[in-house]
């Protein structure tokens, strides 16, 4: 199975149908519930919720997926009925298997209940297909449609040193070049914080789009990533480091040590501070990518954008 466990949970929703072809005497039974078995589309409704909870069992690679809305709608024509599936759920993977499996256990249900009634040429299911989803990276973009410049600064004695290689600033900006952003510049320097400061108003004053820093953000004599990083912001965004401290608490206990902080500086850049660990960082990148895509794109300090959010 594929691993999801790095992506962020959002809602997610999926739209399937198909349709179910029978003698107009057949859709004249379900639409007066009387069939040999009963009723059919009441049958077929619960049928198709518990096919979208099980879809797991069914499907060998589909994640077992908490369920939280499973409903099932019938449109009967004159020769037809079609069934429509919807499904949502707050999960890091999408439900798109769970509504075209809800649909089509719906349909043979009604299949099953219809055809003592009818020849089994007289029964047809077709059509099976996905109307809609939402929710992921199909409705929450995470790349750029503009290019943007950006800037990563890893702070690490030991790295600075040349005692170990850098792994989470390169895990960064591999990160970031796949979101869609260009010239990104990238240095290493010691836990200074007048270095950091310099690296900090080039940076500024070329107008960069983003600045991420790497290492520095916990609570170590030496750490100061913080400390030097917090003057600078103009327009702090507290959110979006709180949504990668939870994000990541998820995933490690430690997470809640980070300090990290970001924000808008001077000349409308933005700087998110990340930890120095290649998981650390990259779970915060996971964790706030789809808003600092929204951020770069459509946001300007004291300016909000026209439209509301997609």
């Amino acid at each position: 199975m594929k691993d999801v466990g790095s992506k962020p949970e959002t809602r997610r929703s999926a739209r399937a149908s198909c349709v179910l072809h029978a003698p107009d005497h057949c859709i004249t039974r379900l639409r007066e519930a009387n069939t040999d078995k009963g009723d059919a589309l009441k049958t077929a409704r619960v049928a198709g919720i518990l096919a979208a909870k099980r879809t797991d069992e069914l499907i060998p690679l589909c994640h077992p997926l908490p369920i939280y809305r499973a409903d099932i709608d019938f449109e009967l024509a004159d020769t037809s009925v079609k069934v429509i599936a919807i499904v949502e759920t707050i999960v890091p993977t999408g439900v798109e298997m769970e509504a075209l499996t809800a649909a089509s256990l719906a349909a043979l249900t009604l299949y099953d209940m219809l055809k003592p009634h009818c020849q089994p040429a007289e029964l047809r299911i077709t059509d099976t297909h996905l109307e809609e989803k939402k929710g992921g990276k199909s409705q929450f973009g995470r790349a750029l449609r503009v290019a943007a410049t950006a800037r990563v600064i890893v702070l690490s004695d030991t790295v600075a040193a040349g005692r170990k290689p850098d792994t989470a600033g390169r895990a960064v900006e591999a990160a970031l070049q796949k979101s869609g952003f260009t010239e990104i510049g990238y240095t290493v320097i010691p836990d200074e914080p007048d270095q950091l400061r310099a690296e900090l108003d080039a940076a500024l004053d070329a107008g960069v789009a983003l600045i991420m820093t790497v290492g520095g953000t916990g609570v170590s004599p030496r750490d100061c990533t913080v400390e030097t990083v917090t003057p600078y912001l103009q327009q702090p965004l507290p959110g979006l480091m709180e949504a990668a401290r939870a994000f990541g608490q998820r995933r490690t206990p430690y997470a809640a040590l980070s300090r990290g902080v970001a924000g808008y500086a001077r000349n409308n850049s933005l700087i998110v501070t990340c930890p120095g660990s290649k998981g650390g960082a990259s779970e915060t990148l996971a964790a706030i990518q789809p808003a600092l895509i929204h951020l770069i794109e459509v946001c300007r300090p004291g300016k909000p954008h026209a439209g509301g959010y997609q």
